[in-house]
């Protein structure tokens, strides 16, 4: 692949404008592009239409345009951002080589396609499908590795509306920030750092894995749960540790969320009535996470809260949440 050259590209261009990387170019459809493209003619200094979408290219105006984008002179406009964030969501990986997205553009990909893999996993938790779910994490965990900052993005783009997939894209993200900025300033040094970012993450975008085995009438349900219901939300935590061994996943970190992500500081919390020193740090954050998207979001039975308010409730329950973890997520919601 020809390198592109240096040309003169006018300062703001790109506020209105993506320049095509040629392995984005690559994953189009040779012939019908999925989004209109633009051309920088530089002897006037501006752009103008290459291709419109419904139109076909030649086979020769197909290579004319690679050569193009090999050239740097192609672009698409951002006013298309939202066909071109699901285009590159189906290929996730694209997003480690387009460097003309911003850290929103791409937390919006990132959403849009771990949202996405979350649903094809809940309606059909085998190891298939979670190897897809796993591909895609890795892929967010390599973003992020290059810059930890970037998570700040990423925690913004949480759903509003609950759904087991819409829970765990949020809390998997809004986690991982948390997580990051719980961690010491070597942590990158730290022996099989990379592998416990991963699995960290994995498991906190599993944790509500038994939620599948509990019936959607008694998920959803607007009215006081009866005993034997309320038995069997509680039950979701070990059905989802089982699920884990069933699926060959025996990752300590992955188990600490699913198993205790319903512990609380003081007992009060399920299945094991953990206390102080017995809860891991990883669960007592996925603790404090799976509380704050469940309250952020518009649920059957409960409306959504503000998320200072609701960051403030659990600052207050400080018997039961660890007040560290919770100041690190009302730092992050106050842009600290």
């Amino acid at each position: 692949m020809r390198e592109r050259s240096t040309k003169e590209i006018p300062a703001g261009l790109e506020e209105e404008y993506y320049q095509i990387n040629p392995d984005i170019l690559q994953s189009f459809n040779k012939l019908r592009p999925p989004l209109n493209i633009y051309r920088f003619l530089e002897p006037v200094s501006r752009i103008a239409s290459y291709y419109k979408v419904g139109d076909r290219l030649t086979k020769e105006q197909s290579q004319e345009l690679a050569e193009l984008v090999a050239e740097g002179v192609i672009f698409v406009s951002r006013d298309d951002h939202s066909v071109y964030v699901k285009h590159i969501s189906f290929q996730l990986d694209l997003v480690l080589l387009d460097k003309h997205l911003t850290e929103s553009e791409i937390a919006d990909i990132f959403q849009i396609a771990l949202t996405r893999r979350m649903e094809a996993f809940f309606d059909q938790p085998v190891r298939l499908v979670y190897d897809k779910v796993r591909e895609d994490v890795l892929v967010l965990t390599e973003y992020v590795w290059a810059d930890f900052h970037r998570t700040k993005a990423l925690a913004k783009r949480l759903h509003t509306t609950h759904s087991l997939a819409n829970h765990a894209v949020n809390c998997g993200l809004l986690g991982l920030h948390l997580f990051l900025a719980g961690q010491s300033e070597n942590f990158r040094d730290a022996r099989n750092a990379r592998n416990i970012l991963d699995r960290s993450l994995l498991g906190l975008f599993l944790h509500d894995l038994g939620m599948t085995r509990v019936p959607a009438m008694i998920r959803d349900k607007t009215k006081t749960l009866l005993p034997d219901e309320m038995q069997k939300i509680r039950g979701h935590t070990m059905a989802g540790y089982e699920m884990l061994s069933r699926i060959d996943i025996k990752f300590a970190e992955m188990e600490r969320c699913v198993s205790e992500h319903h512990e609380r500081l003081d007992g009060s919390g399920y299945p094991q009535k953990l206390t102080t020193g017995s809860i891991s740090e990883l669960g007592l954050t996925t603790g404090v996470v799976d509380s704050f998207c469940a309250m952020i979001s518009k649920r059957p039975y409960a409306p959504a809260m503000e998320p200072l308010a609701a960051a403030k409730k659990l600052f207050d329950d400080s018997r039961r949440y660890p007040s560290d973890i919770v100041k690190r997520l009302i730092a992050m919601l106050a842009g600290v």
